[in-house]
């Protein structure tokens, strides 16, 4: 390993440690209302106005929550970690399968849940610790969501990091490996990465 390289990780290690800790002291009343219209701003968004199909997640250490997107009319699908890999299940709030959960304490569907093939995918709204303007994510470390999307048949599908406003910054370190999202959601807005 290089210098660098390993000045870049501890850089993200050191980066993540505090933005974790900023996001979990945040108080339950002011999360609540940025997750509120973090998703008012997601559903004035055509790209997740015309998406049939939408990749989520179910909020973990206070990441914004999308729980009130998903009484919407689409079919949602969820990650259930396999490993190191996502398997993706369909999950209906008005005909659901008992969540479990999962290796990294994280609620997912139930195995029994239908399953999901990429072709069926319009949108994945991909949770994060941070994004960059450039549309670089800072994630938990795990890089389960950066070997999935550096897959080819992921190449062409829409991705939105999902962040609070403070966890937009300027610049990450990234790595040659990283790809970045097409865009980035805050409370704030929609801003779509350069070249999207």
């Amino acid at each position: 390993m290089t210098e660098p390289t390993k000045a870049r990780g501890l850089d993200k290690r050191l980066l993540r440690k505090s933005l974790l800790a900023a996001r979990q002291a945040m108080p339950i009343e002011v999360w609540r209302e940025k997750s509120d219209r973090l998703c008012t701003k997601l559903r004035q968004s055509s790209l997740f106005t015309q998406a049939h199909t939408v990749l989520a997640y179910f909020s973990f250490r206070q990441e914004p929550d999308l729980s009130p997107l998903f009484v919407e009319n689409k079919v949602w699908g969820f990650p259930r970690c396999v490993e190191k890999s996502l398997l993706w299940h369909t999950w209906t709030p008005h005909h659901p399968l008992p969540l479990q959960v999962g290796a990294y304490g994280i609620q997912e569907p139930h195995p029994n849940a239908p399953t999901l093939s990429v072709e069926q995918i319009d949108l994945l709204l991909v949770p994060a610790v941070a994004c960059d303007e450039r549309g670089y994510r800072l994630g938990y470390g795990g890089g389960i969501y950066d070997r999935l999307l550096s897959q080819p048949e992921w190449a062409n599908k829409w991705a939105i990091g999902i962040v609070f406003d403070s966890a937009r910054l300027t610049c990450l370190p990234n790595d040659p490996w990283d790809k970045p999202l097409s865009a980035v959601c805050t409370e704030f807005g929609l801003f779509f990465s350069p070249g999207y």
